[in-house]
């Protein structure tokens, strides 16, 4: 058998139908972009170390072949550590299948990891993009709801008023829309399934854009008032206020990031804010924030400095 058909074996007998729609999609365009054209026709068993290791220093310096050019484009460490993630599952699959005795990735060296700086608003940013959004009546609450709960994309398009208790001022974070297809699904992880209560000001904006409202989805699809809101609507969207905005060309999931920063900086203890931001513990969220609870501690150092220097 060829790594090939293994792949696609492994990724419609045993994948498929346990991962998200995204995260298959993701695993096939790995396979198919990065796998297959160098090792794909490779007979299993015949698969070493070194191959896998000579693959990974390839596609860290050259990166793939373009399709229809002969251009090549270097891939980052974060994408070759992912392409290793996928096929050392597909293998380890395949030894538990005794199709394979080992699994060659086994001890494979990585490309260390560097991570990119986030990309956060700052107050007088924050203050315009929100004053921007205004100009599109429909998208003022959208984004303001994100900035006052970091929701995940697919998360706040998936919300229904039926996720709203006016009276509590609480919001059941339930499902989450796929980018793809848009299918309704569960939140990406069991952490997600959460409530959260909203700020006063939040929940009014909310009341008195239900009464604007005729469908069962919080924001739904402007094309279509029984579906939910498109997670590349809301992107494209952002886009566009931040270009009128005359802002920095951020990401989507980078108005999560400036939620939470702005709330650590703000006193909100780490704990609570993984309960908002639905992480699976505090720890991931003291890791993902470190910029932030850095400057924190050297904040705490200087207050306990200066009452120190009071009493003595």
């Amino acid at each position: 058998m060829t790594l090939r058909n293994w792949l696609d074996r492994w990724l419609h007998e045993y994948i498929q139908c346990t991962v998200r729609e995204n995260t298959f999609r993701d695993y096939e365009q790995i396979i198919q972009n990065h796998l297959n054209p160098y090792l794909g026709d490779k007979l299993m068993y015949r698969i070493t170390k070194r191959d896998i290791q000579k693959l990974y220093i390839h596609l860290k310096e050259n990166g793939h072949r373009r399709k229809n050019s002969n251009q090549s484009k270097s891939l980052s460490s974060g994408m070759v550590r992912r392409i290793h993630t996928v096929l050392h599952q597909a293998l380890e699959k395949a030894v538990q299948e005794n199709i394979i005795v080992i699994n060659p990735t086994e001890g494979v060296a990585l490309p260390s990891l560097n991570c990119n700086p986030k990309h956060i608003l700052n107050e007088e940013q924050l203050d315009r993009f929100l004053e921007e959004s205004k100009r599109y009546t429909d998208w003022y609450v959208f984004f303001y709801l994100e900035m006052t709960t970091g929701l995940r994309r697919g998360e706040i398009c998936g919300l229904q008023w039926s996720d709203l208790n006016e009276r509590t001022g609480q919001l059941h974070i339930v499902r989450s829309i796929s980018r793809g297809k848009g299918q309704v699904c569960l939140p990406k992880t069991e952490a997600g399934m959460r409530t959260i209560t909203l700020s006063h000001s939040t929940l009014e904006s909310l009341i008195e854009w239900k009464r604007q409202t005729n469908s069962e989805w919080i924001f739904p699809d402007p094309l279509d008032s029984h579906k939910p809101m498109p997670p590349l609507r809301a992107y494209d969207q952002l886009k566009i206020i931040l270009e009128d905005a005359e802002l920095p060309d951020i990401r989507f999931h980078d108005l999560r990031h400036t939620f939470a920063t702005h709330a650590l900086s703000g006193g909100v203890d780490a704990k609570t804010l993984s309960e908002i931001l639905g992480h699976t513990n505090p720890s991931f969220t003291l890791d993902t924030y470190t910029h932030v609870t850095t400057q924190m501690h050297k904040d705490a150092s200087v207050i306990v400095e200066n009452f120190l220097g009071q009493i003595m």
